[in-house]
């Protein structure tokens, strides 16, 4: 059958799942569980005659949205907070891949704009992190702790200090893509300049390693999470310059209810790297190295884990219902 006939065929169907969807149209749960059983039945069709079209991506989208409504009254009945994680959370991050990977690889070219200005213009450092602190950690080198910074103040002044600005910083790449993504962008290119001048700073210095070992014991986590917010960012702004087939506002109302998902879910891990910083980051220079290399990669593969691996193993979970 060619495309446009198995369109033809079905388009009232997936119109009147689609009203249901959004309570335009009432369907108790027994209806929608049926509709969404020929919706099944209609992407895997569409998946292997028309791999590359519109219509899958289309009955992809319904589907995600189907799933999480079918089964709300169910979820109703075990711990909320549990399956926000579990189950919403990674079908969104599987929705909307392609936009965590616009913002990793708008991460790498930032950070690398960041490294080769830094490279060549010996005031970058200065302009991007400021004199003052750019002194004092020159002084700290000298004295042979490059990571001294982290060690002011008390432990637990400084996780709440440090998590409040992380969550602020977050809020902003989030928030800003109300601008059709372009605030998202700005704050972005701010933090990722500085994250590759910086870095570039302590391997001018010879410190580098042990920048590393220090600065990416809360970092894999700090990072990672401002990389998704981000992503929910740009999805926000993509809501409002590209509706699709919804009406804008309905396309705006989506977008923000699904991208605030994605950025409430950063908040642990933002947290978490909060924790890190002010109790761990303090104590890198005497830490062993086998230790601060573990503590970095344990954290690492945990977000990466929850970010690009268990939304793929979800989604196929809930498709094979």
């Amino acid at each position: 059958m060619r495309e446009i006939a198995f369109i033809k065929q079905n388009k009232e169907k997936w119109l009147e799942f689609e009203l249901a969807i959004f309570g335009k149209a009432k369907k108790n749960t027994d209806d929608l569980a049926n509709l969404y059983i020929q919706l099944m039945n209609d992407l895997s069709y569409a998946r292997t005659y028309y791999p590359k079209s519109k219509t899958v991506v289309y009955l992809n989208h319904l589907a995600s949205l189907s799933y999480q409504k079918i089964y709300k009254t169910k979820r109703e009945d075990k711990n909320r907070i549990l399956e926000f994680f579990k189950t919403e959370v990674p079908l969104l991050v599987y929705e909307y891949k392609p936009y965590l990977l616009y913002a990793f690889v708008l991460f790498f070219a930032t950070v690398t704009m960041g490294v080769i200005s830094a490279k060549y213009d010996a005031n970058f450092v200065r302009l991007i992190l400021g004199d003052g602190y750019v002194n004092m950690t020159l002084e700290n080198i000298k004295k042979g702790n490059p990571m001294a910074v982290y060690g002011s103040g008390s432990n637990w002044g400084s996780f709440i200090a440090i998590t409040l600005n992380n969550i602020y910083v977050g809020a902003r790449c989030y928030v800003y893509g109300l601008f059709g993504g372009l605030g998202t962008f700005y704050i972005f290119l701010q933090n990722s300049l500085m994250l590759g001048s910086f870095q570039y700073f302590f391997y001018q210095q010879g410190v580098f390693w042990k920048s590393v070992r220090g600065i990416w014991i809360h970092g894999s986590m700090e990072i990672f999470a401002i990389i998704i917010e981000s992503s929910a960012g740009f999805i926000l702004g993509a809501s409002i310059l590209f509706p699709k087939t919804y009406s804008r506002m309905n396309s705006f109302k989506m977008g923000f209810k699904n991208s605030f998902k994605i950025f409430l879910s950063t908040l642990p891990f933002t947290i978490s790297a909060g924790f890190l910083e002010g109790f761990i980051t303090r104590f890198s220079i005497d830490m062993p190295i086998w230790l601060s290399s573990f503590i970095i990669l344990i954290t690492l593969g945990i977000i990466s884990f929850y970010y690009l691996i268990y939304p793929s193993i979800v989604h196929k979970k809930t498709t094979a219902i």
